[in-house]
């Protein structure tokens, strides 16, 4: 279903204003986004992957994308995570795809990471020509759960045994960016359910997919520029990890940032008063090198 956002203005604005989580300021142009729901992008096992897509009303395309991922320690989680950063890139002239994914209790690794990886040859092949993005252009971006995936999308675009067959395997799942939000980075030592879960196993008896899943395993001088942020005081995915990645990243010659939250715990980015000033440094970070 398609549909402009000017339709729920209304009533959803009055909520977000009033929660002050989407502050004026980046509603400027909001009414230039234009939603098209339950889009098909490829096959997951055997039943559709879905995502919905935003994308500018006027404007003239070519135009950057971003492929959104949750977070949601890889068995939950909703696409719509993201959707507000969605809604406020592409006021800003960008496409974005907000995607969901087979969980963990549906399919083990590397069934999300391939779902992934479909939706950007998806968005390479498609929506190239169907929403004017530019294929050269396009960006990854995930939160916790969905930053590992993002990561490992960035450092993995020439790993065959991670494509998948969801479709599109004519074009290419590289990425020219990666935006991650306190990703896990690490998975070696790691015991916690959700991780076994993941991986279907614990590392002894499947040492094979804890290095796999690593995105450091793949990394090499190559890979995209990233920007890493997180908070100093995440229980859930121990700040140091990104610390640790961004410098592994710097030591192989890969552009890296780290955008660290002093005191705030997992999850910060989405709420107030965090939120206005980190989707600011996604636009910087995105327009830095694709405008």
């Amino acid at each position: 279903m398609q549909y402009r956002i000017k339709f729920f203005l209304v009533t959803a604005l009055v909520f977000l204003f009033s929660v002050r989580v989407f502050p004026s300021n980046l509603l400027k142009s909001i009414e230039n986004v234009s939603v098209e729901s339950n889009l098909v992008y490829g096959k997951g096992g055997d039943r559709d992957l879905k995502l919905t897509l935003y994308y500018p009303i006027e404007g003239e395309g070519p135009y950057p994308a971003i492929v959104f991922i949750h977070g949601g320690g890889w068995r939950a989680g909703h696409p719509g995570h993201f959707a507000r950063q969605a809604m406020y890139l592409t006021a800003n002239g960008y496409v974005c795809a907000c995607i969901e994914y087979r969980l963990s209790t549906e399919a083990i690794f590397p069934a999300a990471i391939e779902d992934c990886k479909c939706a950007i040859r998806w968005m390479r092949g498609h929506a190239a020509k169907q929403y004017q993005v530019d294929p050269e252009r396009i960006a990854v971006c995930g939160g916790s759960a969905g930053g590992h995936l993002a990561l490992l999308a960035g450092t993995s675009g020439g790993v065959t045994e991670l494509e998948g067959t969801g479709g599109w395997r004519e074009f290419s799942s590289r990425v020219q960016l990666v935006i991650a939000y306190n990703p896990a980075c690490e998975f070696i030592g790691k015991t916690k359910a959700a991780v076994r879960t993941f991986l279907g196993g614990t590392y002894e008896e499947v040492p094979e997919r804890y290095l796999q899943a690593t995105p450091e395993t793949c990394l090499d001088g190559s890979d995209p520029p990233m920007l890493l942020l997180h908070a100093t005081e995440d229980k859930i995915v121990p700040y140091r990890e990104s610390v640790d990645f961004v410098a592994a990243l710097k030591a192989s010659g890969i552009e890296a940032q780290l955008y660290t939250e002093e005191g705030a715990g997992h999850g910060w980015f989405n709420r107030p008063p965090y939120f206005e000033p980190t989707a600011e440094a996604l636009k910087l970070f995105l327009d830095k090198h694709f405008k």
